[in-house]
């Protein structure tokens, strides 16, 4: 992660490594050479979509897009396996220039930026059958519109100008840095992602395949929402852009057929493996189960090695070796298994997400659906638990935990108030994400092959209610709200009767205690940013956006001082953006480098 490169990086190797002309042992002939007229070959823009589509292997399952996208927030802190180095200051906010977690998307969007720029650049001269180019082209849109969008996200204004002028290919190394003036960049940051999603909304096939996730309408109109409401919190807002985001989330949402998508019955369906392809997901990054060098992972037998995707492992806790049944007899009922995963105890949910978001652990389906709290013995290691007894239980609240308690259970039940100390994990047991479970790896310690979602259908849903509360019209965000609450009352083998009270106590809020609940109808007065935010943990926690969607929002410093202990003494406004790496301003000509840093840095 800490590789440097000057700004920007040449990707002709990174196209290559997709091409099928690269892959024959180099001989010393002259049609070997590589130059960028291979971008204007058919095959050549083929080769470089297809690396646009695995750049986004550094962003999402990697550890360093899992901190960058999640850690710090009012959701996740981390955990004992956390020592020092880029992790610990990601969620502390003890963030120097130097972090190597900011330098990797830093590096690799903007190689990645100027292999979309060259594809868009040479394509219209390339003779190819025009639907086909129509649609390359289109993707190039999107992944440089999301390149883009991730960066602005993270660092605020960004270069469109790579050394050759504004969204053009640049071949050569440059050292300037075309960031000022920041405010007039940042304007035109947002309008070009927002320019290249339209692109992509209108060019891309209506419907992806039904068994990869090529890019379709779907995706680019989700992106699009977003970018429009993330555009309507910031200093570039324009009066329209709430009303923008409604428009067209409330159209993917009514032309559900058009665009091949739906929400499913079940929410514990969404996630659950061997489902990676079902029509909520719009868009996920692919990797191959159980292939390390199809994934591109440099150091075979290392999953913390380029674009593993180990985000299953980070999120989980330490069912290993950590609880001895009974206490203190050193005795421990549960090996380190490919079905729980590998204990590294990185991120860790806040008390916020299992006590107040999920506060309601029946009517809502989501948590049980989200979090891995029972775990079965996989040894005989204690007397009086055979293996596939239950081993640990994590108590949906202390005071269920002291009523199985007080019936004298074998196994070791664990309260709410022991999974989390004042400022972090107390004793590893925790609950344990398992929305990206994969049972398909040859050890416990692997990383997936499994798909990990960015787009989902449910999101588009919070971003239509959420537009329609920025426009002033909350009654029109309720429905929405409610339709995703609803559908999470669903668990396989309920009664039709107890569903039904079920989804109508999802209409409702429990105004009392969890012991004591006072159930009053939701209206429209609920519909609050607020309101939204702890909807969208209910639904995505853990699929890496909970940090730009604070930041983003100007969210951060609030909710992480009310709900994240490890981070709520440092957190400030400044951190609402990461600071430029350190290497870039290094690799500048210009002496001046400080006018380039973000405010605070």
């Amino acid at each position: 992660m800490k590789r440097q490169y000057k700004f920007p990086v040449l990707l002709l190797t990174a196209a290559c490594l997709l091409a099928t002309a690269c892959n024959k042992k180099l001989e010393e002939k002259p049609y070997t050479v590589f130059t960028v007229d291979y971008f204007k070959t058919p095959s050549g823009l083929q080769s470089a979509v297809n690396a646009l589509y695995s750049g986004m292997r550094w962003v999402y399952g990697p550890i360093g897009g899992v901190y960058v996208l999640n850690a710090g927030t009012d959701e996740w802190t981390y955990g004992d396996q956390v020592q020092g180095g880029g992790e610990l200051e990601l969620a502390s906010y003890s963030i120097p220039s130097t972090n190597g977690h900011i330098l990797t998307p830093w590096n690799r969007n903007y190689s990645n930026i100027n292999l979309a720029n060259a594809v868009i650049e040479f394509a219209p001269d390339v003779e190819m059958d025009a639907a086909t180019k129509a649609t390359i082209i289109a993707e190039a849109h999107f992944l440089r519109g999301l390149y883009y969008f991730l960066l602005v996200q993270q660092f605020g204004a960004v270069p469109l100008d790579l050394g050759s002028g504004e969204l053009k290919f640049n071949q050569g190394a440059y050292q300037g840095f075309n960031r000022l003036p920041t405010d007039q960049l940042f304007v035109k940051n947002y309008q070009i992602i927002i320019d290249d999603f339209k692109h992509a909304s209108d060019n891309l096939p209506d419907k992806r395949p039904s068994n990869a996730f090529k890019l379709s309408k779907a995706a680019a109109m989700h992106m699009l929402a977003k970018a429009y409401i993330f555009r309507a919190y910031s200093a570039a807002k324009q009066g329209s852009d709430f009303k923008s985001a409604w428009d067209i989330a409330k159209n993917l949402i009514d032309q559900q057929s058009t665009y091949g998508t739906g929400l499913l019955t079940d929410f514990g369906d969404v996630n659950k493996e061997n489902n990676d392809y079902n029509q909520e997901i719009l868009y996920s990054v692919e990797r191959l189960p159980g292939n390390p060098l199809d994934n591109e992972v440099a150091n075979i037998g290392s999953d913390f090695s380029n674009k593993a995707n180990i985000t299953l492992n980070l999120f989980n806790c330490n069912y290993q070796n950590n609880v001895a049944i009974p206490a203190g007899s050193g005795k421990f009922p549960c090996d380190r298994v490919i079905q729980y995963s590998r204990p590294l105890r990185q991120v860790v949910p806040t008390p916020y997400v299992y006590n107040i978001a999920f506060a309601d652990k029946v009517n809502d389906s989501r948590y049980d659906n989200s979090f891995r709290t029972m775990w079965r013995a996989t040894n005989t290691n204690v007397t009086g638990i055979a293996v596939g007894d239950t081993a640990y239980y994590l108590a949906p609240s202390d005071e269920a935990g002291d009523a199985l308690i007080a019936q004298g259970k074998k196994y070791r039940v664990i309260k709410p108030s022991e999974f989390y100390l004042p400022s972090r994990p107390a004793i590893q047991m925790f609950p344990a994400l398992t929305k990206f479970d994969d049972n398909k790896r040859a050890a416990p310690n692997d990383g997936s092959g499994r798909p990990l979602p960015v787009a989902k259908l449910s999101e588009v849903y919070l971003l239509a209610a959420e537009a329609a509360i920025g426009d002033g019209r909350p009654a029109d965000a309720l429905p929405l709200v409610l339709t995703i609450r609803q559908r999470a009352a669903y668990r396989p083998g309920l009664a039709a009767g107890e569903l039904t009270n079920r989804q109508n106590r999802m209409k409702q809020k429990n105004t009392g205690t969890v012991s004591s609940p006072v159930w009053v109808d939701l209206t429209s007065a609920d519909m609050t940013l607020d309101f939204i935010l702890e909807e969208r943990t209910r639904e995505l926690a853990g699929e890496n956006v909970r940090w730009p969607d604070l930041a983003c929002r100007n969210k951060l410093v609030e909710r992480v001082k009310l709900y994240n202990l490890a981070a709520a003494a440092k957190v400030e406004s400044k951190h609402n953006l990461r600071p430029i790496p350190q290497t870039q301003l290094d690799a500048m000509n210009d002496p001046d480098k400080k006018k380039y840093q973000n405010p605070g840095y």
